[in-house]
């Protein structure tokens, strides 16, 4: 298995996450989304959260020089990456009492099954814990929703997200 290295996301890095966030959704979608869908996620979903990236939080996998990977947590109201904006998103979650949120995981196609969601997720759960939270949420699309149940995740409810052109993504609130 080839190598990776795991670092937090820097702005410069913005255009590249965003790139694997395209060819995740393009190569993994069709399995779980109607094209329309999909081409809706491409536009709406696909962009980095800065905010995310300022907080510290949001990671990347490197591989020879390329982003293979990406995600992080957010310890803020914000359940799931786009250019979607909400009242109070940006408020901080309490540890004590509030769910950290798991945000914005992505694989590039070709290094998928090879450990770096997984190392990403896993980072991430430990970061939150490290900051007190004892919970972790996270809005699963259909198409990745068997790495978080592998990982300890269970389904609360349906949470589907209607994106801003009007198109809904049928998907998964999980807990763990």
């Amino acid at each position: 298995m080839q190598e990776f290295i795991l670092r937090p996301a820097s702005r410069a890095d913005v255009n590249a996450i965003a790139a694997v966030m395209r060819e995740s959704v393009e190569q993994f979608g069709p399995a779980a989304y109607t094209e329309h869908q999909v081409a809706s996620a491409l536009t709406f979903i696909c962009r980095p959260d800065e905010q995310l990236i300022d907080d510290g939080t949001y990671f990347v996998a490197i591989i020879d020089a390329e982003i293979a990977g990406c995600g992080g947590w957010s310890r803020r109201q914000k359940v799931y990456s786009g250019s979607a904006a909400s009242n109070g998103e940006d408020a901080l979650l309490d540890p004590a009492t509030d769910a950290a949120r798991i945000r914005a995981m992505f694989v590039r196609p070709r290094w998928a099954r090879r450990g770096i969601g997984r190392a990403i997720l896993q980072h991430s759960e430990s970061r939150a814990a490290a900051e007190g939270f004892r919970r972790l949420q996270l809005v699963a699309m259909r198409s990745a929703g068997t790495l978080y149940e592998s990982c300890g995740y269970r389904a609360v409810r349906e949470a589907p997200i209607t994106l801003e052109d009007g198109v809904v993504l049928e998907c998964t609130l999980m807990e763990k």
